[in-house]
C-alpha cells in the first residue's frame, strides 16, 4: 500500500505539473496537441506502472527513486529538468502565438515514435530487473548482455532520447524541439560518467564493453 500510494502521488504530481507547464503558457484548454501529448504520455505510464506494481514491485520501487548520489549525475538531472520545463513552456507559448506550423503528418509520426519508445522502454525493463533511475549497483547484480543489451549498452537511454525528441513535435512546436535537443548531449555526459562507475563497481562490465561496441544506437555511438 505504501508503494501504491507513493506511485499514485508521483504520477498525479507529474501529470498536474506537466499540464500546468503546457496549458498555462498556452492560455487555453483548446490546445489539442497538448491533450494528445498528455494522453500519449500518461495513459501508457499508468498501464506500465500498474503492471510493475503487480508483477515487479521491487523494480517499480527502484524506478520511483530519483535521488542521485554522484555529483555529475545530480547535475545531469538538474539540467534535464530545466530543459523540460523550458520545452513545455515554449510549446505552450508557440501554440498561443502560432510561431510554428507543424504538419499533422509530422505530429502523427512523432506520436508513433513516442509510443514505440514506450514499448522499447517496457522491453528494457523486462530484460533488466536492476533498472534503477539512479546510477547504482545492487548486491548480487550481474551484467545483462542479452536481448537489447546485446545490441547497445544503454537501450533505456536510447528509448528516452526517442521519447523526448518526439515530445515537442507531438506538441506541434519546432521551437520547443530546440529546447529538448540538448538532452542528447546531457545523456552522453551521463553515460560516460555512469560507465566509469560501472567499470569500477560491477564485475564483468569492462568485458561487456568490449563485446558490445555501441552505447546508444548501432553504427552511431
Amino acid at each position: 500500500m505504501k508503494l501504491l500510494f507513493n506511485a499514485l502521488v508521483k504520477y498525479s504530481v507529474g501529470a498536474l505539473s506537466v499540464g500546468v507547464l503546457i496549458f498555462l503558457p498556452a492560455g487555453s484548454f483548446d490546445y489539442v496537441n497538448g491533450w494528445l501529448f498528455m494522453g500519449l504520455l500518461f495513459v501508457p505510464m499508468f498501464v506500465l506502472g500498474t503492471v510493475l506494481l503487480v508483477k515487479a514491485p521491487d523494480l517499480l520501487k527502484k524506478r520511483l527513486n530519483a535521488k542521485e548520489k554522484e555529483k555529475t549525475q545530480r547535475g545531469v538531472v538538474a539540467f534535464s529538468a530545466i530543459l523540460f520545463v523550458c520545452g513545455f513552456v515554449v510549446a505552450g507559448l508557440d501554440w498561443r502565438f502560432a510561431w510554428s506550423n507543424v504538419p499533422w503528418w509530422c505530429v502523427t509520426v512523432a506520436s508513433v515514435l513516442l509510443l514505440a519508445s514506450y514499448a522499447l522502454y517496457a522491453e528494457v525493463m523486462r530484460e533488466n530487473a536492476y533498472l534503477s533511475r539512479t546510477v547504482e549497483v545492487f548486491e548480487g547484480q550481474k551484467v545483462i548482455d542479452k536481448g537489447l543489451y546485446g545490441i547497445v549498452r544503454h537501450p533505456m537511454y536510447s528509448a528516452t532520447i526517442i521519447l523526448f525528441l518526439s515530445i515537442p513535435v507531438v506538441l506541434g512546436s519546432w521551437w520547443a524541439l530546440l529546447c529538448f535537443a540538448p538532452y542528447v548531449f546531457i545523456i552522453a555526459v551521463r553515460i560516460v560518467s555512469e560507465e566509469k562507475f560501472l567499470e569500477n563497481s560491477l564485475e564483468g562490465y569492462s568485458e561487456y564493453k568490449r563485446r558490445v561496441k555501441y552505447r546508444l544506437f548501432p553504427f552511431v555511438w
